[in-house]
């Protein structure tokens, strides 16, 4: 602990120098006087510039987010740029969303990258992060940077690096990268106040690039047209896509688009929520409130850079269920497969991608229309390099994650809560208009067809130095001692992606997973049962994450309720059983 302390100090005096501003020397000299427990946390570390970027809580310090931390993180990725892209102008696209400094950050990677000698296209104002994988791939960009911290607390912001396809970085650049940014450490070496005219600033204009390619994903226009006066809430959650979500919408047809106007307030405090997160419903209480009192068809919000959708719908007794990730993601889905079948669009060699940690349920529905679907790792960068892999080869039509991220069509990279939104809407009018059901009881009637897969989640948090490594060591202990029955269910089979093998509990054999190159560090235990758990440290929050997929018949609708309950009281007794409640 000594040497900690010691090692601490070093670095914080070092931060009360003078090429540090004096707002930051104050906040380091108080850390130092008066709070030794948040001085250790703000330096007992570099703010690690993980495999897609920058995340953390804002403040001075080398393991918190700021202008000097960001400084380092750009200027190291600016060199790598030039490593990789010799005697070429380099193009770079910059946006950010609502958080707090995001705008100061945003300006200052623009800054540095300019001075740097890269032409730089910044958004005048916030804007989606789907927009910024957009913009990538439209303005022949080779990289890109994004500044948010997605649905994390308000203390938190964050910096997502993008490559040339419009998708964040992968293998090998990522750790590339990684080792240049490792080789900033002095203010120094960071260029800045140079070649201000490099910037060029895309304003609304942009947009509509953005909205015209997002219009092309349509499929039902004219169910939209005789439904087009059906009552959709949204709303950003005070983030980026206050504007442009509700502009998609109207662009797709719909005309009564009723905001929550208490949210359409831009505010990095997120100040009507706990955290701007939808998948939690008191985030989403605003919005099912303003929809139960318009007797509205879904309720719907964007995070705070809107690249994941909540989706709230009306059940046959008038409540609002939220759907989780993975209900959404099929649901999307299976309307993009059946009116591209509908359509006649579908061809061989069609695909749809899902995560490891979703759902089964989009590989029976894939396998119902003759389409391959392809599982991958958590994070939307390795779906996206699945498109890649596959551009010219075969049509990528739809795919997700069950973290409420979703990305029909490939014109940008990354999870779009924008065209999400107004895809769940046009099935929602679809549904309407050609079954006579709501969007939920179309849910239901694919459940009746595909079996009933219920899903749960539990977020272990533990925050700070101790916390990393404690989740550390719960993964150390589950690969020693697997547990060998769930709910009384053999565990056959044990994924684990560090090695990407499988291994089978009876006879002890190792089996290599299929598919998938690039390592985890997740495991997956799959019972004779079907059931299906699965364990990952988070890459981006301080928890681990435990996964929960159980299925069972649904022989009908009328069973619905009573089905429901008995998949979520097996996921209640599997969290227990694991001590995680």
């Amino acid at each position: 602990m000594e040497n900690l302390q010691q090692l601490v100090m070093t670095k914080a005096q070092k931060w009360l120098g003078p090429e540090f501003d004096e707002k930051t020397r104050e906040e380091v000299q108080n850390l130092i006087d008066n709070n030794p427990k948040d001085l250790i946390e703000s330096f007992y570390k570099d703010l690690e510039f993980g495999t897609g970027g920058l995340r953390g809580i804002m403040g001075a310090g080398t393991n918190r987010m700021n202008n000097y931390t960001v400084g380092f993180a750009t200027q190291g990725l600016a060199n790598y740029l030039k490593i990789n892209f010799p005697n070429e102008e380099i193009r770079v696209a910059i946006a950010h969303d609502s958080r707090n400094n995001s705008r100061s950050f945003a300006e200052r990677v623009a800054d540095i990258f300019a001075s740097n000698g890269f032409k730089v296209f910044l958004f005048d104002e916030l804007r989606p992060t789907p927009e910024l994988s957009f913009a990538i791939r439209e303005l022949k960009c080779q990289s890109g940077v994004m500044v948010t911290a997605s649905h994390n607390p308000k203390e938190y912001n964050g910096y997502k690096a993008y490559w040339s396809d419009g998708s964040q970085v992968t293998s090998p650049h990522d750790v590339n990268i990684i080792k240049e940014v490792e080789k900033i450490t002095e203010v120094s070496q960071v260029l800045t106040g140079a070649n201000a005219e490099n910037i060029t600033i895309l304003d609304k204009e942009f947009d509509e690039k953005y909205l015209a390619a997002i219009k092309e994903l349509q499929l039902s226009p004219e169910s939209v047209a005789r439904f087009h006066d059906m009552k959709i809430v949204y709303t950003p959650l005070h983030g980026a896509g206050v504007r442009i979500t509700p502009a998609s919408l109207r662009n797709f047809g719909f005309t009564n688009i009723i905001s929550v106007p208490e949210q359409t307030i831009l505010d990095g405090n997120f100040p009507t929520v706990a955290s701007p997160n939808p998948e939690n419903r008191p985030t989403m209480k605003m919005a099912i409130d303003l929809a139960e009192k318009e007797q509205a068809d879904l309720a719907m919000a964007t995070d705070p850079d809107s690249d994941r959708i909540g989706l709230a719908l009306r059940n046959s007794k008038g409540e609002y269920v939220l759907l989780n990730g993975n209900q959404t993601l099929v649901l999307l889905m299976c309307y993009q497969l059946t009116r591209w079948a509908e359509l006649g669009r579908i061809k061989d060699g069609d695909y749809v991608i899902k995560t490891i940690v979703t759902s089964t349920m989009p590989d029976a529905v894939a396998a119902e229309y003759g389409v391959k679907c392809y599982n991958c790792l958590t994070g939307f960068k390795y779906i996206a390099k699945i498109i890649r892999e596959n551009e010219g080869k075969a049509k990528y039509i739809g795919g997700g994650e069950e973290s409420f991220g979703y990305l029909a069509g490939d014109y940008v990279r990354d999870k779009d809560g924008v065209s999400a939104c107004s895809l769940a809407a046009e099935a929602a009018a679809w549904c309407r208009d050609t079954k006579g059901v709501t969007l939920y009881e179309w849910l239901q009637d694919l459940y009746v067809k595909f079996g009933f897969y219920r899903e749960g989640l539990v977020n272990v948090v533990r925050e700070g130095k101790d916390g990393a490594e404690l989740i550390q060591n719960m993964m150390v202990e589950y690969r020693a001692n697997p547990p060998q029955t769930i709910l009384g269910s053999k565990v056959v089979d044990i994924y684990d992606y560090k090695t990407l093998e499988i291994k089978n509990t009876a006879t002890g054999e190792l089996r290599p997973i299929s598919g998938i190159t690039d390592k985890s560090n997740v495991l997956q235990w799959i019972t004779e049962d079907g059931t299906i758990v699965s364990v990952r440290p988070s890459g981006t929050e301080p928890k681990i994450k435990f996964y929960f997929g159980v299925k069972a018949t649904l022989p009908s609708v009328a069973e619905f309720d009573k089905v429901e309950a008995e998949l979520d009281a097996k996921i209640e007794a599997i969290k227990a059983e694991l001590n995680l409640v």
